[in-house]
This record gives structure tokens, C-alpha cells and sequence, in this order.
């Protein structure tokens, strides 16, 4: 593309107006010819027979918990009241299944963190890796937390 000539006159003094569309014509007939000739190698596929088979994955669904601590630190478990020790016990017998239940946590947000802590690491203890803490989306304080219902709450799980 040029913008004037080599001659120092006076009327060449303009810019020229005109693109030279040739070489972008000449790319273009080259890159067609390249997809015309390597389009019908990307779609050649090899024909094999694969035999056929009827099973069904044997994928085993795992429990969870849903644990409650309250504001005036009780414990519930499924929806039924527990003391320590009985937590204790029911995370031990927990972690020895196969596959390992998922822990629900739903805590109240006036509970105390010491209780929550100690729920972990018992659960850590016994084998219980996969925890959740159920929240509630609208921010609203939960009136009770003994009901168990999964329909308004979502369940994140922490990493162990």
C-alpha cells in the first residue's frame, strides 16, 4: 500500500486512496484451499464393532447426618435430642460405614463456637470427612431447629 510515488513533483503530492485488495484475495484462495483439504480428515473415524453389554453402575448413595446445635447448646441428631456422649458414639459408628455419611451441620447463630469445634473434631476423629454447613439463603433467624427440612437450605461442604 503506497501513499505516494518516488517522484518529488508537485502534483503527486497526495496520498494515494486506493487499497491493493490482491495479496488479502490471494490469502484467502490459499486458506480455503487449506480447509477444503483438511476438513474431511477431521470428521474420518475409525468403524469398530464394540460388544454389547447390560449392567448397571453399582454406585452406592451416601447417608447424611443432619446435626443440630441450638442456641442454648443442645444437640440433635436427625431431628432427636442427644447429649455429648451419644454424639460421640453415633460419629464413631458413623465413620465405620462404607460409604462415609455426609455431616450436616445446622447451627444456630447465637450457639457457641466452642460446641461447634468440638462437634468437628469429634467428627474428624471418627472418620467423618465429609461436612457441610447448612445455611439459611434469606439471612432470616431460624425459630427452631429441631425440624429437619432440606427444602429452603443449602448445604456447603468444607474441606477436611
Amino acid at each position: 500500500m503506497a501513499f505516494g510515488s518516488f517522484g518529488g513533483g508537485a502534483r503527486n503530492s497526495a496520498p494515494m486512496a486506493e487499497i491493493n485488495v490482491i495479496p488479502l484475495v490471494d490469502i484467502m484462495l490459499v486458506l480455503l484451499v487449506i480447509f477444503i483439504i483438511t476438513a474431511p480428515l477431521l470428521t474420518h473415524a475409525v468403524k469398530i464393532d464394540l460388544p454389547k453389554a447390560d449392567s448397571t453402575t453399582n454406585v452406592q448413595q451416601a447417608d447424611n447426618i443432619q446435626f443440630a446445635i441450638d442456641a442454648d447448646s443442645q444437640r440433635w441428631w436427625n431431628g432427636e435430642k442427644v447429649d455429648e456422649a451419644q454424639t460421640i458414639e453415633r460419629l464413631r459408628a458413623a465413620g465405620a460405614q462404607t460409604p462415609s455419611p455426609e455431616l450436616h451441620l445446622r447451627v444456630d447463630r447465637n450457639a457457641r463456637y466452642e460446641i461447634i469445634a468440638t462437634v468437628m473434631s469429634e467428627a474428624a476423629k471418627a472418620g467423618v470427612t465429609k461436612v457441610g454447613f447448612v445455611t439459611d439463603p434469606s439471612g432470616a433467624p431460624l425459630a427452631s431447629v429441631t425440624p429437619v427440612s432440606t427444602s429452603t437450605s443449602t448445604a456447603k461442604p468444607a474441606s477436611p
